[in-house]
């Protein structure tokens, strides 16, 4: 099976779409990482983006372009490179009511997951989901109390349930998962 994906976490009581990086070329370009699954709505040409810091936005994309895999954009009034790399490290963001509820009944939102106690299929408490790690493969940290944080895959197979109605995730953990100091 697949797995399950998340969207990007929040910043404050936004959440991150994407992080402007370093300038691309002399005419205001930006090289973005990209925080969404879904970039061309997101960074569509038209659309304005708030930042985190504020104070350097909200910012309205004038061009977007794929270049050698990454996502390239200009912003309207950034017209060369020295405005363009003062613009490096600042946050887009987008409030959450902005993004609809996934169509996917195995996708969730990062904000939905987190809070959400963590059970085993056998009914042993494990913990509670205080992040989501997207490092090619996401990842559930989980708090446990008495003990260092898990770090489960958000795979089917091992996290066969999320009842977001009833507060838990309920997980089936190889042998050694979730042993003390194994994270």
């Amino acid at each position: 099976m697949p797995p399950r994906r998340g969207t990007a976490r929040p910043s404050g009581e936004r959440l991150v779409v994407g992080r402007i990086g370093r300038a691309h070329g002399v005419r205001g370009e930006v090289a973005i990482d990209v925080r969404t699954d879904d970039p061309e709505s997101r960074f569509a040409v038209g659309t304005e983006i708030a930042t985190d810091p504020a104070t350097a936005g909200p910012l309205t994309v004038a061009q977007a372009r794929l270049h050698s895999g990454r996502l390239l954009l200009r912003f309207a009034g950034v017209g060369d490179r020295t405005a363009a790399e003062e613009l490096r490290g600042v946050w887009l963001v987008v409030d959450p009511a902005d993004i609809p509820a996934p169509s996917d009944p195995d996708e969730f939102h990062d904000r939905d997951l987190v809070g959400l106690a963590v059970v085993t299929d056998a009914g042993a408490d494990v913990g509670t989901v205080t992040d989501v790690l997207h490092h090619g493969q996401d990842l559930l940290v989980v708090a446990r109390p008495g003990a260092d944080d898990a770090l489960i895959p958000f795979v089917s197979a091992l996290v066969p349930e999320v009842d977001l109605t009833a507060g838990r995730v309920v997980v089936t953990p190889p042998p050694g998962l979730l042993d003390d100091g194994a994270v």
